[in-house]
């Protein structure tokens, strides 16, 4: 049990530290962009939106490879490759004459940073079946809590030099490794081969495709992850409808880091015990559809502000869906379907930004007849109704008929063939599962 904790905790202070470094370059990336362009906005605005895109694009398709190198090396040496190479990816960003070695920096810190698949998969390898949902919502309760201080931090010490919040960056992904180094123990006992059709991105998809209920989750967290982009225009929506200011803007999303940390970490082991995962999923999208309803019809700040905890509520969902996706898939899968599941992120990450920046900017325009600036919103709202509707009909996983049923441990190193799992546990039939977090 000891030893379980200590992996969890450690995981956790891995995802921390990554995401406190990426949060920390976040504030400072658009400033030394403009530095680099002569402060054109326009062509600045230009290279930040393929920034994005080649950073969505480098997780899209190496998330999945690196997810099932990790079922076939382990995950140890995946998670410390990644921490160094990252580390190493920010003295290049911090050192780089030219725009052209930032996107160089950009493409490398997309694929460096595809191992939080891993990281899940690792949680996978040493949490109970039943209790896998709490432990996500705890790596979900680091993300916020990276991306809280992360900015903050950026911010602060990149104000008059953006090259020092680089540096920072740099110093918290090594100290990342170095901690993993000496203390990270693998997870991972048996492996399972690498084949590319298994890491091919748009391959690794078919993994989800494996089972009714696992292709309706994968669809359902699609949807979650599309919606989650409104926060693109979290910032402009902002400042067009209530005028704030860049320091208004700073303290919301301080906010929604505070309740995301809480909400992921502090309710959702309990709200997962207490009504089941498949409750937990469709009352989390429920939430969040309220949540963009109210921010849409907010009249003020204050209002806006409001939207933010209901919003966050929404949070209990993504470890309950991911929870259950597990349950459907061998042990020794768990690295492929993080990686498949990470695609999925990376598709809406780069469709995302796009279909809500657009409806904003259509709604806004005076040429068209319709004025509804919140539209984005209501069509967050319909996307994540969508998928309630959706995880209704997703069944709950039993754990005690999975308990009762043993199978001989596979021969390391073996692919079975065509058509059978291999892991201790035989195709998971509707949601069938063993424990939880």
């Amino acid at each position: 049990m000891k030893s379980r904790q200590a992996a969890v905790i450690f995981i956790f202070v891995t995802v921390v530290l990554d995401m406190l470094a990426l949060g920390l370059v976040a504030p400072v990336l658009p400033k030394l962009v403009l530095g680099f362009l002569n402060n054109d906005m326009k062509r600045a605005a230009d290279w930040n939106g393929i920034f994005l895109t080649v950073f969505a694009a480098m997780q899209f398709f190496f998330s999945p490879i690196i997810g099932v190198l990790s079922d076939r090396i382990g995950r140890r040496p995946v998670l410390l490759l990644s921490s160094l190479g990252l580390g190493l990816d920010y003295i290049v960003m911090a050192l780089a004459p030219s725009i052209g070695w930032l996107f160089l920096g950009r493409i490398i810190s997309g694929i460096t940073a595809s191992s939080i698949p891993t990281a899940m998969a690792y949680i996978a390898d040493v949490t109970p079946r039943e209790k896998r949902a709490g432990a996500f919502g705890l790596i979900g309760a680091a993300f916020g809590i990276g991306f809280t201080l992360g900015p903050a931090i950026g911010g602060l010490i990149g104000n008059t030099n953006p090259r020092l919040a680089f540096w920072a960056a740099s110093g918290f992904s090594l100290l990342n490794w170095l901690y993993g180094f000496l203390l990270v123990p693998e997870s991972l006992p048996q492996r399972k081969q690498f084949t590319w059709r298994r890491a091919n991105p748009v391959g690794s998809l078919v993994l989800l495709r494996s089972h009714p209920d696992l292709w309706k989750l994968a669809t359902i967290q699609f949807l979650a992850y599309i919606s989650h982009e409104i926060f693109a225009i979290w910032s402009l929506y902002a400042i067009y409808r209530f005028a704030w200011d860049p320091r208004s803007i700073g303290n919301s999303l301080f906010f929604v880091g505070v309740c995301t940390a809480l909400i992921s970490g502090g309710l959702t082991g309990r709200i997962v015990a207490w009504l089941g995962e498949r409750r937990t999923l469709y009352i989390g999208q429920f939430f969040g559809a309220l949540g963009m309803i109210i921010a849409g019809l907010a009249y003020n700040g204050a209002m806006y502000m409001a939207s933010i905890p209901v919003i966050s509520m929404w949070n209990i969902s993504f470890p309950a869906a991911q929870g259950i996706m597990t349950h459907h898939v061998s042990e020794h899968e768990q690295g492929e379907l993080q990686g498949a599941i990470s695609s999925l992120r990376s598709i809406a990450f780069v469709i995302g930004p796009f279909l809500f920046s657009w409806t904003f900017a259509w709604f806004i325009d005076p040429k068209h007849s319709f004025h509804v600036p919140a539209a984005g919103y209501y069509l967050a709202a319909a996307l994540l109704f969508t998928a309630m509707l959706m995880a209704t009909g997703i069944k709950q996983p039993d754990f005690s008929a999975v308990k009762s049923a043993t199978a001989p441990s596979p021969t390391p190193d073996v692919v079975p063939p065509e058509g059978v799992t291999s892991g201790n546990v035989a195709p998971f039939p509707d949601g069938l599962k063993r424990d939880d977090v």
